[in-house]
């Protein structure tokens, strides 16, 4: 699909409307106030390989992601494999659903700017790395 090829994690920060850019962007697409963190790159380059292990190798793994608001990377990532759609049918693959999914990241009444527990696969509200090392402390296989 077309809009699987936007940068998800820039546009769910930055964008309001004009998802899949098909004007020229103007101010009023972009979010007034945008929260997150620009760190989420890094994320999702961890994301998108560990995802291509897991399905190459058939692993059973846990990826643990933290600190602070970095939930730009995995909402996107989890939106992109199609993971987000089933969990929540009303954003749909096409671009009224990348729209819904832009329009409700980190805005009044939508999703939090940071991993939380509506974030398919989460098992943590993010925004502390404590949180996060706790699990995964607790996820080590014992021998």
């Amino acid at each position: 699909m077309a809009c699987r090829k936007v940068p998800g994690s820039w546009a769910n920060l930055s964008l309001y409307d004009n998802p899949l850019l098909r004007e020229p962007l103007k101010l009023s697409h972009v979010k007034p106030l945008v929260v997150g963190q620009w760190g989420q790159f890094g994320q999702n380059f961890i994301y998108v390989h560990l995802n291509r292990l897991v399905k190459e190798y058939d692993l059973n793994m846990i990826y643990t992601a933290g600190p602070g608001h970095g939930g730009a990377a995995l909402v996107g990532n989890t939106y992109l494999e199609g993971t987000y759609s089933e969990v929540y049918p009303n954003i749909s693959e096409d671009e009224g659903g990348l729209k819904k999914l832009f329009k409700q990241f980190s805005f009044p009444g939508g999703i939090s700017s940071h991993v939380s527990p509506e974030t398919p696969g989460s098992i943590h509200k993010g925004g502390e790395l404590g949180y996060s090392l706790s699990h995964a402390f607790g996820a080590m296989p014992i021998q």
